[in-house]
């Protein structure tokens, strides 16, 4: 069985967080919240974009991005970024390893970037716009490291409901 990390650097929208978590529990992905947050977990825009999917989520909660790195130090980080040089499908990613997003407004810190120069994936986009939703690249990048899993554990055929194929 693969594990896949999504982390979530101070999110601010709360209909974001509730998209991944949605994605999270469809792909099996563990989800990582990284506070402060700009919203409250109980709020009803959070629990509507993801509420029949939240008792399904493998969710961990931090205080601060150093208390997560702290009781996460053993993993391979990937870090999400529009200033990254590499981009996200060249890389290879290793079991367990964490898909790391910033905030919508600010993104990741800039020092943890300069520090990581090698982890650092950007999603090709427009250079005159400024980014993707967070909700959409989170998307992106759970999709493509599950592709170069070959999908595991998930169901790769669906059924008509009305008919046979």
């Amino acid at each position: 069985m693969h594990n896949l990390n999504i982390v979530l650097v101070e999110p601010q929208i709360p209909q974001n967080t509730g998209n991944i978590s949605r994605t999270c529990a469809v792909t099996g992905a563990r989800l990582h919240l990284v506070r402060p947050f700009g919203f409250q977990i109980t709020d009803k825009h959070l629990k509507r974009a993801g509420l029949d999917y939240w008792d399904k989520l493998d969710v961990t909660y931090y205080d601060s991005l150093t208390d997560f790195f702290q009781k996460n130090s053993d993993g391979k980080f990937f870090y999400f970024t529009t200033k990254g040089k590499y981009v996200h499908s060249d890389a290879e990613y290793p079991d367990n390893c964490y898909l790391v997003f910033g905030r919508e407004d600010a993104g990741l810190p800039e020092e943890l970037l300069y520090n990581n120069p090698e982890s650092c994936v950007r999603i090709p986009m427009r250079n005159e716009l400024r980014s993707l939703n967070l909700s959409n690249s989170v998307a992106i990048a759970v999709y493509e490291v599950l592709r170069q899993w070959n999908y595991p554990d998930l169901s790769r055929e669906g059924k008509l409901t009305k008919y046979e194929w």
